[in-house]
């Protein structure tokens, strides 16, 4: 085998133009491929960390009322649906790929939120202090929340970057005040958003999935939202989870779980929102048209094959002497029948790798030039260069048996 592979190196060498031109087809056929298997994957990663936030693997169960998230601002403290206890919260961490649970409330387009004269229409959160870690929410400025803030009900708030720049003109808003439901809060500072991009909303399920994402937010002690809101409430929850790829297969059992606390509300339940199925199906729609370029691309790799036939039917004729030489002092028809396959394997495989090279630098240079994201696909490199070997076999079989076939008298004779 060995031997074979040598002598179609030097074969391919002997004939450096001729062989490179018979590569061609194969060279752009997996350069495609390459490039638009890379150009797709680099996509879905920015789809994921688009929609999911980049390192922020955060589910998030809300309480639903039949088919619909329920809207406590609108409909009021649900009849028989408690709050979540510490008990619930330390069950959630013992489940499995789970990094920590956070519990929150949430007013989405809150009103009645003033600084001087001057309304705020965002959101406004009142969590705990697993609520910043989960989400990697980090200080602008000010200091974030303490334990006494929580123990002893303080009336301070921490606004976001949008609130900062929207609310208070770009002055800094730390020592200010505004009010929420008439109650005087102090703001202690301003965190930065790791999760930022534009959601496209096309339908009521994108609505309540982003709107909170929309206007800013402004977050308060969890336990001094009846100060605000007059109620205890049940929360929502973020459960922190270790791999974005587990994130559905938590947030169902957590969901499940704090449904199964729901024993006198027969109509509510608590659902996860999963992010990671929604950019699955974004990624499916990406791939789809894509996939239709690929089989588009493949089509050169067919004229390549038969591109390779055509030259090896050549080489067999221009060789029929030595064929006859070699099978007059005894080489059997196995011997030229591996050799001339080795030959069309080692010209297609090389094409496999030229072409692998060459998809990969336009991967890179179509990503600079358009500014889309790109990510070499390992998986298909191999099969890339796998694929190109198979064709050189496959087309080179029918070359192959025409010189194992060879009449070793008639091909001595030949001129």
């Amino acid at each position: 085998m060995l031997e074979n592979i040598g002598l179609s190196f030097q074969s391919v060498w002997a004939h450096k133009i001729r062989s490179f031109l018979t590569m061609l087809g194969i060279i752009i056929g997996i350069a495609s491929i390459i490039t638009i298997v890379s150009t797709i994957k680099g996509t879905n990663e920015q789809i994921k960390k688009n929609l999911i936030g980049s390192g922020v693997n955060a589910v998030v169960i809300n309480l639903y009322k039949d088919d619909y998230e329920y809207e406590m601002q609108y409909e009021g403290v649900p009849e028989g649906v408690r709050t979540v206890t510490a008990e619930d919260v330390a069950a959630l961490k013992e489940l499995d790929r789970v990094s920590g649970v956070a519990v929150f409330h949430k007013r989405n387009y809150a009103d009645n939120v003033y600084y001087q004269n001057t309304a705020y229409s965002g959101s406004v959160y009142g969590v705990d202090q697993a609520y910043f870690p989960i989400y990697g929410l980090t200080l602008q400025s000010g200091r974030g929340f303490i334990e006494t803030d929580f123990s002893r009900f303080r009336k301070v708030v921490i606004v976001d970057e949008s609130v900062a720049g929207s609310l208070f003109g770009g002055a800094d808003p730390v020592d200010k005040t505004i009010e929420i439901q008439g109650e005087p809060f102090t703001v202690i500072g301003v965190v930065t958003e790791k999760q930022s991009f534009t959601p496209v909303i096309n339908s009521l399920d994108d609505y309540y999935t982003y709107m909170q994402t929309e206007g800013g937010r402004i977050y308060i002690p969890e336990t001094t939202w009846p100060v605000a809101y007059r109620f205890d409430e049940p929360q929502s929850v973020a459960v922190g989870v270790k791999n974005t790829d587990d994130m559905t297969a938590v947030g169902k059992q957590a969901a499940e779980y704090l449904t199964s606390s729901l024993v006198s509300a027969q109509s509510f339940s608590y659902r996860a929102q999963d992010l990671l199925e929604q950019a699955k199906q974004l990624q499916e729609l990406s791939s789809s048209t894509n996939r239709q370029l690929i089989w588009i691309a493949g089509i050169s790799l067919i004229v390549g094959g038969i591109g390779v036939m055509n030259i090896m039917l050549v080489t067999v004729s221009e060789r029929t002497r030595e064929i006859g030489l070699k099978k007059a002092i005894g080489a059997k028809k196995n011997r030229i029948l591996r050799q001339f396959l080795t030959e069309a394997a080692v010209l297609t495989s090389l094409g496999g790798v030229i072409g692998v090279i060459t998809g990969i630098i336009l991967a890179k240079v179509l990503s600079l030039l358009m500014q889309t994201p790109s990510a070499v696909s390992v998986p298909a490199i191999i099969i890339s260069v796998g694929f190109s070997t198979v064709i050189g076999i496959a087309f080179g079989l029918i070359p192959a048996v025409k010189a194992a076939n060879l009449n070793p008298i008639d091909a001595l004779r030949r001129e």
